[in-house]
C-alpha cells in the first residue's frame, strides 16, 4: 500500500481531499491543485461550497480569480457530500478546534471529520490532520476510530499530523513557503505525508511522532503569547513610571544578540495564539501540573482591553466628562492590521466593556464594513472629519495601513492610541493618550517620539 500511495503522490495521479474550506483549507487546496493534484474540498456549509464553485472566494488571503481557474480546469471541486472522499487517496483535515468557556479543548469538529473521514476510508489512503489539538489527539482519537473500521494503521492506512502555519496577510509567508512540520504515527505514515507535502510545500520538516509535532504548534504560539504577555506588562509597567514603552523596547531592540522585539497591545486575538497555549495547559492539568508561564501570561493578555477602557476614561475625565454619554470612536475592530479576520479581536472586548459603562460606541474598520456579535449586527461609520470631530474619544485598536492617522489628530479631540500608530505625526489639535505613558495636559497636545520632551511630564510624547 505504500509503496503504491507513493508512486500516486510522485506522478499526481492522486486525489487530495480536504476537510474545511476555511483559512486554513482553502490555500492547502489552491496549493495542491496548482502542484498538478486533483483536489476535492469537503465543508459542511453549503453556502461556502456554492460560492467557490462560483469561482468566489471567502478568504482574503486566497484570490478569486485563483478558485476560478482550478474550478474552471477541473483541478478544483468543492463539495457538501462527504461520501466524494471516497474518491480520495489523502485527506488533509482542518476545522476548526475552539475551546470552551471553561477553556476545555472543544474537540466536536476534530471528532465529527473523525467519524466522517472513517465512514468513508479505504486501503491506501493517507489522512492528515491539521487542526491545532493538544499532544496525544491523532494517536489517542483518530487512530482507534480508524481502526476500528478494520484498517491497520501504517499498514492499509497511513496517519499523521502536520500542523498549520497560517498567518493571515502575511505577504511573504504562505502556505507554499512556510516549512511544513510533519510527524506520523509509525515511519512509514511519516513517510507517506512527507511525500505528499513535499510534493507541495518547499520545506518539510520531519519530527519522530505525532506527539512532537502536536507539541510543535504548541510551543510557537506559547513561545509568543508569553513573550506578549511580557511586553504588555512591560507596557503597564512603564506607564506606572512614566516612560515611553515604545521607546524601550525600540532601543533594546538595537541589540544584537540575545533579544527579539515584540510590541504591547490592547490585547491578542486571531485563531492561534488565545486558544493554543490552552490546549498545552489542559492536557497538562489532566497529567497533575500546572503551566504557570501559561496561565499568567494569559492572565495579563486578557486585562488589556480593560487597560485600555481605563486609559478612555481617565482620557475623558481629563476633559471633564464621563465615559457614561460620551460617543467613543473604535477605529479597527480586526484583531491585526491590513485583515479581515475578528476572531477573538480585542476591539469586541473594548467595545462591551465601553457599552457596559454607558458609552455610545461607534467603530470604522476600512476591512470590516460590518459584523455580527452576539446576535447584533454592528455597522461601521465612514472616517469622516464629522464624525471625528463629534466623537468625545477616538480610540485606536488596530492599526490599518489605509487609515489617515493624521486626519484623525487633526479632527479629533481625544485620540487613545494602543498601538503607537501616531508616533510619527506631526502634533495638532487631538490630545494623544498613548498606551503605556502619561498623556500630556489636557490643555496641550502630546509630543511624540523623536520630539525633545517638555518639562511637564517626561513621558509626554
Amino acid at each position: 500500500m505504500k509503496e503504491q500511495l507513493l508512486s500516486k503522490i510522485k506522478d499526481r495521479s492522486a486525489v487530495v481531499g480536504i476537510v474545511g474550506l476555511g483559512y486554513v483549507g482553502l490555500p492547502l487546496a489552491m496549493e495542491f491543485a496548482k502542484s498538478g493534484f486533483r483536489v476535492i474540498g469537503f465543508d459542511v456549509s453549503q453556502r461556502v461550497v456554492d460560492l467557490l464553485m462560483r469561482g468566489e472566494s471567502h478568504i482574503q488571503d486566497v484570490p478569486a480569480d485563483e478558485v476560478g481557474r482550478m474550478v474552471r480546469d477541473g483541478r478544483f471541486e468543492a463539495t457538501a457530500d462527504e461520501a466524494r472522499l471516497r474518491e480520495c487517496d489523502a485527506v488533509s483535515i482542518a476545522v476548526p478546534t475552539p475551546l470552551g468557556k471553561t477553556r476545555d479543548p472543544d474537540m466536536s469538529y476534530v471528532n465529527a471529520a473523525t467519524e466522517t473521514i472513517a465512514r468513508n476510508a479505504h486501503p491506501g489512503m493517507v489522512i492528515v490532520l491539521e487542526s491545532t489539538t493538544y499532544p496525544g489527539t491523532t494517536r489517542e482519537v483518530m487512530q482507534p476510530r480508524l481502526e476500528a473500521c478494520g484498517l491497520t494503521v501504517g499498514e492499509d492506512v497511513f496517519l499523521a499530523f502536520s500542523p498549520e502555519r497560517v498567518d493571515p496577510g502575511n505577504p511573504t509567508w504562505y502556505t507554499k513557503n512556510t516549512p511544513k512540520v510533519v510527524g506520523g504515527i509509525t515511519p512509514a505514515c511519516t513517510d507517506v505525508a512527507m511525500a505528499l507535502y513535499g510534493s507541495c510545500i518547499d520545506t518539510p520538516v520531519r519530527v519522530a511522532s505525532t506527539e512532537a509535532a502536536e507539541l510543535v504548534k504548541l510551543l510557537e504560539n506559547t513561545f509568543r503569547a508569553v513573550n506578549i504577555g511580557l511586553v504588555n506588562e512591560m507596557a503597564i509597567v512603564c506607564d506606572k513610571l512614566g516612560v515611553n514603552v515604545w521607546e524601550v523596547i525600540d532601543a533594546a531592540a538595537t541589540k544584537p544578540f540575545g533579544f527579539m522585539k515584540f510590541t504591547p497591545g490592547p490585547g491578542i486575538g486571531g485563531h492561534c495564539i488565545p486558544l493554543d497555549p490552552h490546549y498545552l495547559a489542559w492536557k497538562m492539568r489532566t497529567l497533575n501540573y500546572k503551566t504557570r508561564f501559561i496561565d499568567l501570561a494569559s492572565e495579563i493578555n486578557s486585562e488589556m482591553p480593560t487597560f485600555v477602557v481605563e486609559k478612555v476614561a481617565d482620557a475623558l475625565n481629563d476633559e471633564r466628562k464621563a465615559v457614561n454619554g460620551s460617543r467613543v470612536l473604535i477605529v479597527g475592530v480586526a484583531y491585526k492590521k491590513n485583515i479581515d479576520d475578528m476572531r477573538e479581536s480585542p476591539a469586541l472586548d473594548v467595545m462591551r466593556l465601553l457599552e457596559e459603562r454607558g458609552a455610545e460606541v461607534v467603530y470604522h474598520d476600512p476591512h470590516v464594513p460590518s459584523f455580527r456579535e452576539n446576535g447584533h449586527v454592528f455597522n461601521g461609520v465612514e472616517l469622516t472629519d464629522a464624525e471625528l470631530e463629534r466623537a468625545d474619544a477616538v480610540v485606536i485598536v488596530t492599526d490599518h495601513s489605509s487609515v489617515d492617522y493624521q486626519r484623525i489628530v487633526d479632527r479629533a479631540a481625544v485620540v487613545v492610541d494602543a498601538r503607537n500608530a501616531t508616533a510619527k505625526l506631526r502634533p495638532s489639535r487631538a490630545r494623544i493618550v498613548p498606551l503605556a505613558a502619561p498623556a500630556g495636559p489636557p490643555s496641550q497636545p502630546a509630543a511624540h517620539v523623536g520630539a525633545p520632551p517638555r518639562r511637564e511630564s517626561v513621558a509626554a510624547r
